[in-house]
C-alpha cells in the first residue's frame, strides 16, 4: 500500500501591485501604439463637397505618409496637404484634393477642360462639367517641387485655381483607404 503525504501548500496570491502595474503598462502601450500609428498613418475626415463623387462629407480616410518618403506624388493621387491660406494654416487645416499637375508641367484651363502640356486630361472621376464661372481660361506653369491640385467637384472646390500650386513640403500624404462609412469601406485607387 502506497501512502501519499499530501501537503497542503498555500495557494499563490494575486499580487495587487503587480496586477495594477500590468494594467498600467498595457494602457501605456496602447496609447503609445495609437500615437505612433497616427504619426505614421494619420486619419482624416472629409469636410465638405469638393471631392464628390469620390468622397462625401464625413467620410473617414487613412493617409499614408510613407508613400512620399519612398517616391514622388503622381498624377491622379488623392493627397492631403496643409492649407496654403495663412489663416487656415495657422489653425492646422488640411485639405483633400486630387493631384492634376506635376512639377515642370504647364496646366491650362481652356473651354472648361484641363490640359497638361497642351494635351487634354481624361478625368472620368469628376462630378460634372465645370461651369465657365468656375473654370475660366487660365494657365499655370509649375516650378520644381510644385503640384497642381483640384477637387473632383470642380464647381464646389477651393483648390489650386484659387490658391495656386502646392509645394511638396505642404503635402502630408496620399489617401489610401476609406474606413467609414461601412458601405464604402475599401482601398482608394488613384
Amino acid at each position: 500500500m502506497i501512502r501519499s503525504h499530501a501537503v497542503d501548500l498555500p495557494r499563490p496570491r494575486l499580487k495587487m501591485p503587480g496586477a495594477v502595474a500590468e494594467i498600467f503598462s498595457t494602457v501605456v502601450f496602447v496609447i503609445a501604439v495609437t500615437v505612433l500609428f497616427d504619426l505614421a498613418i494619420p486619419r482624416s475626415l472629409v469636410d465638405g463637397h469638393s471631392m464628390e463623387p469620390t468622397f462625401h462629407g464625413d467620410d473617414r480616410l487613412v493617409v499614408s505618409r510613407a508613400h512620399y518618403l519612398l517616391g514622388r506624388p503622381e498624377r491622379g493621387d488623392i493627397v492631403v496637404f496643409n492649407s496654403l491660406v495663412p489663416s487656415e494654416a495657422d489653425r492646422g487645416v488640411m485639405l483633400i484634393k486630387r493631384l492634376v499637375g506635376l512639377p515642370g508641367e504647364t496646366v491650362e484651363l481652356r473651354d472648361q477642360l484641363v490640359y497638361i502640356n497642351g494635351e487634354p486630361l481624361a478625368e472620368p472621376y469628376i462630378k460634372e462639367e465645370c461651369r465657365l464661372s468656375r473654370c475660366s481660361d487660365e494657365t499655370w506653369v509649375l516650378g520644381d517641387d510644385e503640384y497642381f491640385v483640384m477637387g473632383d467637384n470642380r464647381n464646389n472646390s477651393r483648390d489650386s485655381r484659387r490658391f495656386d500650386a502646392v509645394p511638396i513640403q505642404k503635402i502630408v500624404g496620399q489617401v489610401i483607404f476609406r474606413y467609414w462609412p461601412l458601405n464604402a469601406i475599401g482601398i482608394i485607387p488613384n
